[in-house]
Parts: structure tokens; sequence; C-alpha cells
């Protein structure tokens, strides 16, 4: 019976921190982190990270949030810097566009909610990963014009469509090949 006991217990422990592990980040601050995820924007062929934070509490009149965001390609981070307006009840907060994304790579990002004078607030740190790569994209954007009709660049003499939007990426074959022994 006490074997039984034991690996009953043993089992619901290891649920609950299965369930632990599968909760959304929470900080202490004003807000919290409600959603990340890569935007891929096929119209335009252009690639984002998009970032929401919730508000959980009171924030001053000018609030700023300064968020640093890997850059897929290497090199520098990628640093944007958005008003908080009082009413938002939701922050946005977008990259510019970014190259060379590699599924199931989580990508590091920051966040600092600094009030007008940049005293900081709080400091929230997470990551993006995306469930799809770059080459989802076509190398060009997939429409022209304002009739949204198909762009000619984007095909190539074949008529197949060209979606090698970038060959240059670092790591690129070796990230590739890491997805592959995963699978």
């Amino acid at each position: 019976m006490t074997a039984r006991k034991t690996a009953t217990c043993l089992l619901a422990a290891l649920a609950a921190a299965g369930l632990a592990g599968c909760q959304r980040e929470t900080a202490t601050g004003p807000t919290e982190v409600s959603g990340r995820l890569f935007v891929f924007n096929y119209r335009v062929a252009q690639a984002h990270y998009m970032i929401t934070l919730r508000r959980t509490g009171a924030l001053p009149d000018p609030a700023v949030a300064i968020a640093t965001f890997e850059n897929p390609r290497g090199g520098e981070p990628l640093v944007t810097r958005s008003k908080i307006f009082p009413f938002w009840e939701t922050i946005v907060l977008e990259s510019p566009p970014v190259q060379c994304i590699v599924k199931d790579r989580p990508y590091a990002v920051e966040i600092r909610i600094v009030d007008g004078r940049d005293t900081l607030l709080q400091s929230i740190e997470t990551t993006a990963t995306s469930t799809v790569d770059q080459t989802v994209l076509t190398a060009k954007p997939l429409v022209a014009g304002p009739g949204y009709a198909i762009n000619p660049d984007i095909l190539r003499t074949d008529g197949t469509v060209d979606y090698a939007p970038t060959s240059d990426c670092p790591g690129k074959d070796e990230a590739h090949e890491e997805l592959l022994q995963k699978q």
C-alpha cells in the first residue's frame, strides 16, 4: 500500500510541475505579457515580432515601452520605443521587419517600461517562437497595386512562385539540419 501511495504522490507532483510550466509568464509591475508571436505579412513579404502586454496596474503619463528584440539575422538587437497612452488596456509592441526567422527557435525579447524621465518602472524578459520559418514568404510582395493583382516579379520564368526571400541567413544550414534531426 505504501508503494502505491508513493507512486500516486510522485505522479501528482509530476502533473503539477507539468501544469506549472504551461502557465503564462507573470511579472510584478503594471503590465504582464499576454501574447507573443511572429506576424508574417504575405501581402508585403515582411515578418515582424508582435508582443502584447496587458495592463495590470496604474502607469504614469507619460510612460514608454522600450522593446529590445533579438535580430534573427544576427548582429545588433532591434530596439523600439513606443509611447503608452493612458487609456490603453492592451499594449502592442512590434519590431521593425526581420529576416532569417527559424521555426521552433526561441528569440529573446526584453521590455522596459519607463516613465517620462526614463525611470525604470518594470523590466520583462521573454521569448517569441515561430511555428514556421521565413521560407513561407515570397521573395517580393505578393500583390502589386490597389487592386491586389499578383505581383509579376514573384513569378519565376517557369510560372512558379519564388518562395526564397533570403538565402544568406547566418546558421541557415545548421538550423535546418537541427530541425531535421528533431523530426
